[in-house]
């Protein structure tokens, strides 16, 4: 039986500020909406403004594509966004990112840290 040990570089997010839903579904560019890095990996989460407590955390290949069309808007298919825009007062959720090269890594870790702390994932996150 052949042995493999992998070492995992260490991964450093740096979190966007916590910006409220609907600021994210007006357009960045004439209704002062937020502005999502466009054509970058990354991961994102989303919360309750009363709540630490992550509703989801969810990794993109193209962080605005996912967040702003798929997650916010419903432009694109996304499940999460669209149980979360069904069952959620939107009005009161908070969404924030942070650009990574490696965002399945990122997820995974961001998922395991949850569970841990709440001994579950995220309400609307289904699997790893």
């Amino acid at each position: 039986m052949d042995e493999e040990e992998i070492r995992i570089p260490l991964i450093c997010l740096k979190w966007s500020d916590w910006v409220p839903w609907n600021d994210l579904s007006l357009d960045a560019r004439y209704e002062g909406g937020i502005r999502v890095p466009n054509g970058v990996p990354g991961v994102y989460e989303v919360r309750r403004a009363d709540s630490e407590e992550r509703l989801t955390i969810g990794k993109a290949s193209n962080l605005r594509f996912r967040i702003k069309q798929g997650l916010i808007k419903g432009k694109t298919a996304h499940s999460t966004g669209e149980n979360i825009r069904a069952h959620e007062d939107v009005h009161r959720l908070l969404v924030r990112w942070a650009q990574t090269d490696r965002p399945a890594a990122a997820e995974e870790d961001l998922h395991l840290k949850h569970r841990a702390k709440y001994g579950r994932l995220p309400n609307y996150t289904k699997h790893t």
